[in-house]
């Protein structure tokens, strides 16, 4: 291979690189604009995760969905639009919680060893039991995440998504004249949570529960920012977030087969995880400033709305038949949310079964291999 031949494929990596960074660093202002948008809206707290953070993100892949079905280039087109409508809860399911997990691994044990540290004359990290930064990590991966309310809560948004999810996967795997008719129902369900969520009650503090909100980066010294900086650097870190997000899906798709992978595996196992690659941001920053809470709220969130927007555009523009892939697709994402509902209904939901979530995207990722 030639230097000139090198140099583009460099390019790749350093995009790749570049966009990635752009949409940590936006996703940063984004959290902090849309909190300050929930309370500016009088919603309850945990509708910022559920609602407003996760309809930012999830929009613009449901515009690339809605792109694909209706002028994407023939069938091919409309089994982008189908995969995204698969794959995108799949990797919410699993590698998004699993980095969340992770995160709170990591946030929780740095500040265990910095209060031991602080603890202990000459800021030595060994407690005085004798048994060193053991029992700071150990506490961190082994204390419960949610307490009982947010467990109740999360685990009614998990059964909400399952519920919706059995369906059209079902949908899938038959084929009937009206089907492409069902597609508005799953807008109407998303309509019902929507309402539910903005609604807010007594789950999460009812409308215009307060979060610690910091200052709105726009306006650092305002103690109450005025409504159009809100708007503005909301309206201005969603574009770049849809942006660089979608430039770093085309540079992963040009990176695969230069490391040998096929475009199929590509498109089916990377792609999907890079689409929601803004709200694992989002969740990582929640965790990173102590909102846990909010955190997998956004996850869940956008698990709703993946499930029924994208979707009801499928069912409306595509024949809707799932092969092989697709159908595996969906039943380890079922399975994926079946381990954690088990696990919240034991009240034993900890950052290290959370992370474990990720396992089975691997074990997807093996199937998807043996399939094609």
């Amino acid at each position: 291979m030639t230097r000139e031949e090198r140099v583009p494929d460099v390019w790749h990596f350093v995009l790749l690189i570049a966009c990635a960074v752009a949409i940590y660093l936006s996703c940063e202002w984004f959290v902090n604009a849309v909190e300050w948008l929930g309370h500016r809206l009088n919603v309850g707290k945990m509708a910022v995760g559920t609602v407003l953070a996760a309809f930012g993100t999830a929009l613009p892949e449901s515009v690339v969905t809605l792109v694909a079905v209706t002028t994407g280039d023939g069938e091919a087109g409309k089994d982008i639009g189908v995969g995204a409508a698969m794959g995108g809860p799949l990797a919410l399911a699993t590698v998004a919680y699993a980095v969340t997990g992770v995160a709170l691994l990591w946030t929780r044990r740095s500040r265990d060893r910095a209060r031991l540290a602080a603890a202990v004359p000459g800021g030595s990290a060994t407690g005085a039991d004798g048994r060193g930064e053991a029992r700071g990590p150990g506490a961190a991966a082994s204390e419960v995440l949610t307490d009982p309310a947010e467990a109740a809560r999360l685990a009614k948004d998990q059964r909400w998504f399952l519920a919706v999810f059995v369906f059209k996967v079902g949908l899938g795997l038959v084929a009937f004249a009206f089907k492409p008719w069902l597609g508005v129902v799953f807008f109407a369900v998303y309509a019902v949570y929507f309402w539910r969520e903005m609604s807010g009650g007594d789950e999460d503090g009812g409308a215009g529960a307060e979060i610690d909100l910091e200052p709105l980066k726009l306006q650092p010294r305002r103690e109450v920012p005025a409504g159009w900086a809100v708007a503005v650097q909301t309206l201005a870190t969603l574009t770049v977030i849809f942006f660089a997000s979608q430039l770093f899906v085309h540079q992963l798709d040009a990176i695969g087969p230069m490391i040998g992978l096929p475009a199929a595996v590509t498109a089916l196992l990377l792609s999907p995880v890079a689409t929601e690659l803004p709200e694992i941001m989002n969740a990582v920053i929640w965790v990173r400033q102590g909102k846990t809470s909010l955190a997998l709220a956004n996850i869940s969130g956008a698990m709703m709305i993946q499930a029924t927007v994208p979707s009801g555009l499928g069912l409306l523009f595509t024949p809707w038949k799932f092969d092989h892939a697709l159908i595996w697709s969906g039943a380890m994402t079922m399975v994926a949310i079946a381990y954690l509902l088990a696990t919240l209904r034991a009240h034993k939901l900890t950052p290290v079964r959370l992370a474990w979530t990720g396992a089975f995207y691997l074990v997807f990722a093996a199937g998807l291999v043996v399939i094609l």
